[in-house]
C-alpha cells in the first residue's frame, strides 16, 4: 500500500504542470495492466494441477522484483531535495527532468514551499487548519466516493451475463479480458485528455455515462432476470455492452482521477499527510464495500445497481459544485486556486501560504511561465509542438 502514498506524489512532483495529469494517470495504467495480466495468469495456472496456484502466487514476486530493482534508480524529486536543504542539487536535478535553464520561477516557488513545510513539525495537525480545510474535505470525500461508484457490482455479475450469454466454464475468463481490455484502452483515453479538457470535464461527463448505464443494467436485470426468469441472450449481450460503457466511463474518471486530485493538490508541508489520508480512507472503504456487498446483494438484488446510480448523481454534484480545475497549475501555486473558488474563498484565509503577502487579486500563471513547464527533452520526442 506504500505505492500508492508514495507513486502518485512521487509523478505529481516529478511532472511538469502541464503533463502532470497523464503521466500521473500512468500509474493507474500500471495498475489495469497488471489486474488484466493477474486475470489472465490466475485462469491459466487454474488448470495445473495440484500446483498451478503455487505458480501464480510466485510470480506475483516478479513485478515486486522489478519494481524493487527500478526503485533504486529513481532520483529523489526537486522538491524533496530541496526541503531537506539540497538547493544546487534540487536545482540541477529540476534543469534535468524540465529539459531548460529556464526553471527560475518554478524553483523559486518550490524554495519559498520548502521554506514554509520546514516551519511545520506536525503536518497531521497542521492539516486541520482552515487553509488547509478545501484539500483534507477532497482528500476524504473523493477515495470515498470512488468506492461508491459501484464498480464492484458491475464486476460481480459480469461473469454471470457473459455465462448467458454461453460462454460457459470460460465466462470469467472473457469477462476478465473484455473488461478488463475495456479498463485499460479507457485508461489511455483519460491520459490523452486528462491535461487537455481537464478533470472536472472527465468527473462530469462520466458521471452522466455511469449514472445512465447503471440505471439501464438495472432496468433490464429487474424486469427480465432473477427467480424463475431467464435472461435471453440478445440482452444480455445488450447489457454486457452496457457494462463496457460503464467500465470505460470509470476507468478515465474516477478510476485514476481518484489518486491524481488529491496528489496534486496539497501544499508541500502537508503533502504527504494528505496522500496518507487518502489512502487510509480508500482501503477503509474498500474494507467496508466488501464486507456489505453480498448482504446489500441479496436484500437490493437488481436494486443494487440504482442503489448506486444514487451516489453516483451526488458525487457528480459534490465535483460540479466544490472541486475547481486544477489542469496545468504548478503544484506550489494551487492555493490560490481554492481561493478564487466561489465556495472555499469564504472558508481558506486570505492571507498567502507561503510568505503572508495578500494574493487578492491573485491570477493564473503567466504565458512564458507556463512554456517553462512544458518538457523539452532534446532527442526525446518530446517538444511543444506535442503538447
Amino acid at each position: 500500500m506504500l505505492r500508492k502514498i508514495a507513486v502518485p506524489l512521487y509523478l505529481s512532483e516529478m511532472a511538469p504542470a502541464k503533463l502532470r495529469g497523464g503521466l500521473n494517470i500512468m500509474f493507474q495504467l500500471a495498475i489495469t495492466i497488471g489486474i488484466l495480466a493477474a486475470n489472465l495468469i490466475n485462469y491459466g495456472t487454474a488448470k495445473i494441477k495440484p500446483w498451478g496456484w503455487r505458480l501464480s502466487l510466485g510470480l506475483a514476486a516478479v513485478p515486486a522484483a522489478l519494481m524493487f530493482v527500478g526503485g533504486l534508480f529513481l532520483p529523489e524529486t526537486p522538491n524533496s531535495l530541496i526541503e531537506r536543504g539540497h538547493l544546487e542539487k534540487g536545482r540541477a536535478l529540476l534543469v534535468k527532468v524540465r529539459g531548460t535553464t529556464n526553471v527560475d520561477a518554478e524553483f523559486e516557488d518550490m524554495v519559498d514551499a520548502s521554506k514554509k513545510a520546514n516551519e511545520v513539525k506536525h503536518p497531521f495537525r497542521n492539516i486541520l487548519k482552515k487553509r488547509n480545510r478545501p484539500q483534507l474535505v477532497m482528500a476524504t470525500f473523493l477515495p470515498f466516493f470512488q468506492q461508491l461508484t459501484g464498480i464492484n457490482a458491475i464486476m460481480f455479475y459480469a461473469p454471470v451475463l457473459f455465462k448467458t450469454i454461453g460462454f460457459g466454464g470460460d465466462a470469467s475468463l472473457y469477462s476478465a479480458v473484455i473488461t478488463g481490455a475495456v479498463n485499460v484502452l479507457a485508461t489511455f483515453i483519460s491520459i490523452f485528455t486528462v491535461d487537455r479538457l481537464g478533470r472536472r470535464v472527465l468527473f462530469l461527463e462520466a458521471g452522466v455515462q455511469m449514472f445512465i448505464a447503471q440505471v439501464v443494467i438495472g432496468i433490464i436485470l429487474g424486469e427480465k432476470f432473477g427467480g424463475s426468469k431467464q435472461l435471453s441472450k440478445g440482452f444480455a449481450v445488450f447489457v454486457v455492452i452496457v457494462i463496457c460503457i460503464y467500465v470505460a466511463g470509470f476507468a478515465w474518471s474516477w478510476g485514476p482521477l481518484g489518486w491524481l486530485v488529491p496528489s496534486e493538490i496539497f501544499p508541500l508541508e502537508t503533502r504527504s499527510a494528505g496522500q496518507s489520508i487518502t489512502v487510509s480512507v480508500n482501503l477503509f472503504f474498500t474494507f467496508v464495500i466488501a464486507q456489505a456487498f453480498l448482504a446489500m446483494l441479496c436484500h437490493f438484488k437488481y436494486g443494487i445497481f440504482l442503489f448506486f446510480a444514487g451516489w453516483v448523481v451526488l458525487m457528480s454534484i459534490f465535483i460540479f459544485f466544490f472541486l475547481p480545475e486544477t489542469k496545468n497549475i504548478p503544484i506550489e501555486e494551487m492555493i490560490n486556486v481554492w481561493r478564487k473558488h466561489w465556495f472555499w474563498k469564504q472558508i481558506i484565509p486570505a492571507t498567502d501560504l507561503y510568505n503572508g503577502d495578500e494574493k487578492s487579486d491573485w491570477q493564473f500563471p503567466s504565458k512564458e511561465f507556463a512554456e517553462n513547464q512544458t518538457v523539452q527533452l532534446s532527442g526525446s520526442g518530446f517538444n511543444k509542438e506535442h503538447i
